[in-house]
């Protein structure tokens, strides 16, 4: 079955840390030089993650493909052949290095994986993820609240609610104490 022409996304290879740079600038091009009809969507799929810094939450954001951009254009006709002008017209943009696939073939994404990568990018807007994944059994220090400068060990982990249950000295027991991933950082 052929692919329709706005079912073609495509993963282009692009300078590392250009890819806001390069998103933008094909983003400017496809209005100034009415390329709408060929290139659709300019992608970077990202998601926001939390992290403690010197005693201080703080969020960022981060890219699931670093050095990659994800395209939705019409690149190959019904023949299956390239669109000499949407190819040049990426090509030719800065910090374009290339198209995963081969040098002068690019491979479309297969739907399955187009779905689940627009899937996920959706899914992550609304959250923010914890930069560092712990363990059970991990030891750690608490970074903020009424147990501040504490050390313990993991106990449970619940990535749904971004919990952790910490298992901390108090006055010379051990007690379970509930805190959010930000609220720890790796001893």
């Amino acid at each position: 079955m052929p692919i329709a022409p706005r079912d073609q996304w495509y993963v282009v290879h692009v300078l590392s840390g250009q890819e806001q740079k390069v998103q933008d600038n094909l983003v400017r091009r496809i209005k100034l030089e009415e390329m709408s009809d060929y290139v659709y969507e300019v992608l970077i799929p990202t998601e926001r993650v939390q992290e403690i810094k010197r005693g201080k939450k703080t969020e960022t954001t981060r890219k699931f493909f670093p050095g990659y951009l994800i395209v939705n254009m019409h690149l190959l006709d019904d023949n299956n052949q390239l669109v000499d002008k949407t190819w040049y017209f990426v090509r030719e943009t800065d910090g374009v290095i290339g198209f995963a696939g081969s040098k002068d073939r690019p491979t479309p994404m297969r739907t399955k994986e187009v779905e689940g990568l627009l899937a996920q990018v959706r899914e992550r807007e609304d959250t923010v993820k914890p930069k560092i994944s712990f363990e059970v059994g991990d030891k750690v220090k608490v970074a903020d609240g009424p147990f501040q400068n504490q050390n313990g060990i993991v106990e449970e982990i619940d990535p749904e609610r971004g919990k952790l249950r910490v298992s901390v000295t108090i006055f010379g027991r051990e007690t379970p104490v509930d805190l959010e991933y930000w609220q720890v950082e790796k001893a």
